[in-house]
């Protein structure tokens, strides 16, 4: 089996259990709810507004954890727009304060699919610290194994994390629709195929329909069946290729709000594809433009 060319971005459950007590290590649950917008008349522009899962931190974590908080702290509260990135300030501030330094590594889980511990990575990423990993399987699979749980959070020494900004890796709706008539570059669209062909009356985003020249590969396919676990190398090159991303310069990612873009951004970085880009604003905002192009 061939290795991952970023190896070191993800590791395995009997590497944390094994490494846990290290002083450089800082692990974080950054688990979020998906919920249904609770106000109607706002539920086709934006269909999803998830919410902290904080409360399900305190009751079963994996042992020396603390919580990122996406909604509430990784987030631009000064826009309408869900999950926008929030203000490069804002965000170095709240890593500190979670106990980050340059020198950290960090590793980042989530219960359930990878998402959000994927969004998270990308958001570090982004900002330089290069020592970052995601725990395989998450804390399903922690849990399936039977490793030990706390309920008490781990209160980490503030950090002194200085960012080294990658502006690259999320980009604007100019940036984007710049690229919809460049054949160097491949737009993927991230969620399932009913949303990206506009038949999902439950998830649109202002308008049905994708942003054009896009091709559609659900986060999910980048993960084992039923599982949090991230796909073989080989198994995610094949699927990659498949949809030519080795025969463009360019690759950007998009879907709802970001998160599940992140995940499949995380997997072509973890196979050494160093062009890839993620539409931060995503459909919450492409699809509520209406003096943007759209497909179905």
């Amino acid at each position: 089996m061939t290795p991952y060319k970023n190896s070191h971005w993800l590791v395995e459950t009997d590497w944390l259990e094994e490494n846990m007590h290290d002083s450089n290590i800082r692990v974080y649950d950054c688990a979020a709810i998906p919920e249904r917008n609770p106000d109607i008349t706002q539920r086709k522009k934006h269909p999803i507004l998830p919410k902290s899962s904080k409360d399900k931190f305190y009751l079963q974590h994996i042992p020396g954890a603390n919580y990122l908080d996406v909604p509430n702290q990784l987030t631009d509260k000064s826009t309408s727009i869900p999950l926008m990135l929030a203000p490069t300030e804002q965000l170095v501030t709240s890593f500190r304060q979670a106990g980050i330094s340059n020198s950290s590594h960090v590793v980042l889980y989530s219960s359930g699919s990878p998402i959000w511990a994927a969004r998270v990575w990308c958001i570090l990423h982004s900002l330089g610290l290069e020592n970052i990993s995601i725990l395989n399987g998450g804390l399903q699979k922690w849990l399936d194994e039977g490793r030990p749980t706390s309920s008490k959070e781990k209160k980490y020494t503030t950090g002194n994390f200085s960012p080294v900004l990658k502006k690259h890796i999320f980009i604007n709706k100019e940036q984007v629709l710049s690229t919809t008539k460049n054949t160097n570059t491949l737009l993927i669209h991230t969620l399932k195929p009913s949303v990206f062909d506009g038949s999902d009356d439950r998830l649109i985003f202002g308008r049905r329909g994708h942003i054009p020249t896009s091709i559609n590969l659900p986060s999910s396919l980048v993960l084992e069946a039923d599982s949090a676990t991230v796909l073989s190398s080989d198994r995610l090159e094949q699927i990659f290729k498949n949809i030519g991303v080795d025969r463009v310069e360019n690759l950007i990612t998009y879907c709802g709000g970001g998160i599940n873009a992140s995940l499949v951004a995380f997997a072509l970085k973890l196979l050494g594809y160093n062009n890839v880009s993620i539409y931060d604003g995503s459909m919450n905002e492409w699809g509520n433009d209406i003096s943007l192009p759209i497909a179905t």
